[in-house]
């Protein structure tokens, strides 16, 4: 089993020429989707949206290091058009074991699931990896936590509205998996934001393994490709 790992974020703009107190949350480094070569469809009209909720995924799927997470996408957005009738990536944001945000479909336009829940207003943010079955890399966490503060400052979201896909389509789904559920049930992963956004820069410690829950941590990215 590894040592437990502890990141520090940084990267955060304060308005320091602004008066009063307010933060703003940076937008996190992206990789562009016409960097990973995204080839969407057209998304009709009616999907679009205004970001009101973040609702966290992963991707159900055993990450074993095989492809680069950038193949890993592309793959992703194929399967979906394919054999799901999605015109682009179900989610608006993947994460992968390095702390790497790809970009997925755009902000504007509502998610796709496999489950049955109000998706308008929902932005998705996806870790690669099983969490059931995985511990996520302490870089996914804290990538997690910069991208939904800069999202809850964005769009003025609600920190303490941030949910797993397993509260949004209850009794359907054990999304995002019991080792990241963990934060979001215990609050942690909304002090790390709400500390985030405040302009400090928490430490994020994954902390022991749950009792009967994943041990390993989920192995290092393959290389691009």
């Amino acid at each position: 089993m590894r040592a437990p790992i502890v990141v520090v974020l940084a990267g955060l703009i304060v308005g320091a020429d602004e008066p009063g107190p307010k933060t703003t949350a940076a937008r996190p480094e992206i990789v562009a989707a016409s960097d990973w070569g995204s080839k969407p469809q057209p998304i009709p009209d009616s999907r679009k949206q205004t970001p009101k909720f973040v609702t966290i995924h992963h991707a159900g799927v055993v990450w074993t290091a095989r492809v680069a997470p950038e193949v890993f996408v592309r793959n992703m957005q194929s399967w979906g058009q394919r054999d799901k009738g999605w015109p682009d990536l179900p989610y608006h944001f993947l994460i992968a074991p390095d702390g790497r945000i790809f970009e997925g479909r755009p902000l504007d336009y509502e998610p796709e699931s496999n489950t049955k829940y109000p998706l308008a207003g929902n932005v998705g943010v996806e870790m690669m990896g099983s969490f059931e079955s995985q511990r996520p890399d302490p870089r996914q966490i804290a990538s997690c936590v910069k991208l939904t503060a800069w999202l809850c400052d964005e769009y003025r979201i609600d920190p303490a509205t941030v949910r797993g896909h397993k509260d949004a389509a209850s009794g359907q789904t054990t999304c995002p998996g019991k080792d990241f559920d963990r934060y979001l049930k215990d609050g942690r992963f909304v002090s790390w934001v709400r500390a985030t956004l405040e302009g400090e820069s928490p430490a994020i410690d994954p902390g022991p393994p749950l009792p009967g829950g994943p041990t390993e941590v989920i192995p290092s990215t393959a290389p691009s490709s």
